[in-house]
């Protein structure tokens, strides 16, 4: 009996390793039938293709990071040189010795006018965006050591853009700075101006504390060109553009994408810097946007050294 038990177990079990060879052959039988062909090449390229995009995307990404690292490391180090020079102020104190310094700009400080008389062609996001250049403008200028004069010409108190700079930023009433209705032309003389245009042949080497600067109210996404250079032939002015070209070059980017249009706040920012600094490339390595495409060539590091 107990060979009889034996035989049929073994019986049954050559029966389930057969079953298992079939599954083995069944498996090997469709693994060799889908072995890659040229659909799947095809397949392996479109992967390798999206890595390969996903790879210059992070890359981008980290770059942009590091980018943004240094700018707020470069604004760390001017705000704790300028706490370090008053370490024993409040920031109460702090806020006092600021609006001196926007005090006595209006007698001493350099003169930079905001021209704003050709708000009429934005559209109301571009309003909007421009009362938020308007508010980092300020905002700079209020932390800067030696801060501009500045001018809101033809900004009139039943327009958008001052609607939107009541509604958007606060304390706008109390700005330190001149908001006119009047024009650029009402309050300085032609000779006095240099009218800040990227369409301009003359390229500006310094800021002269006897110019008045003169940036065009307008921003990126404005569908009119050379609107701000066509405003100083108006005026009859002397035009000038930021020294891209000579402190600059062009960097490769994944959408081969070069602008020389920047924010009003930017421009200023790169100004308030070069007065402070006596370098193109400082200022500019510090604001000009990288996403513009363009980054400061490593040939020129010297700083300013002669007069308009």
């Amino acid at each position: 009996m107990a060979h009889r038990d034996a035989d049929v177990c073994e019986m049954q079990l050559n029966g389930v390793s057969e079953e298992l060879s079939l599954l083995f052959l069944d498996f090997d039988t469709d693994t060799v039938e889908e072995r890659p062909g040229k659909g799947d090449a095809t397949c392996s390229r479109n992967v390798m293709r999206k890595q390969r995009n996903w790879e210059k995307q992070l890359a981008a990404k980290k770059s942009k990071r590091k980018e943004e690292k240094q700018r707020r490391k470069l604004n760390r180090e001017q705000e704790a040189e300028t706490s370090n020079s008053n370490p024993q102020y409040s920031k109460r104190v702090m806020k006092e010795v600021s609006k001196e310094r926007l005090a006595e700009a209006r007698s001493t400080g350099p003169k930079l006018c905001i021209d704003l008389s050709m708000t009429d062609s934005m559209s109301d996001k571009e309003i909007s965006r421009l009362a938020g250049q308007l508010r980092r403008l300020y905002g700079s200028n209020k932390k800067a050591t030696r801060p501009f004069h500045v001018f809101l010409t033809n900004m009139s108190d039943t327009g958008r853009l001052y609607k939107e700079c009541l509604r958007m930023n606060e304390g706008f009433l109390n700005y330190t700075m001149e908001i006119t209705e009047e024009s650029c032309e009402d309050l300085f003389s032609s000779e006095t101006m240099v009218y800040l245009t990227p369409d301009a042949e003359e390229a500006l080497k310094t800021v002269d504390a006897d110019k008045v600067y003169v940036l065009g109210g307008l921003v990126d996404e404005s569908i009119q060109k050379r609107l701000s250079f066509s405003r100083a032939r108006e005026l009859s002015v002397r035009t000038a553009r930021l020294p891209i070209d000579e402190y600059m070059v062009k960097k490769e980017n994944d959408k081969n994408f070069h602008s020389k249009i920047l924010a009003i706040n930017q421009v200023f920012d790169i100004l308030i810097t070069l007065c402070s600094t006596g370098s193109w490339s400082e200022a500019l390595q510090a604001w000009f946007p990288r996403s513009k495409g363009y980054v400061v060539s490593s040939a020129v590091h010297a700083p300013i050294s002669e007069a308009e």
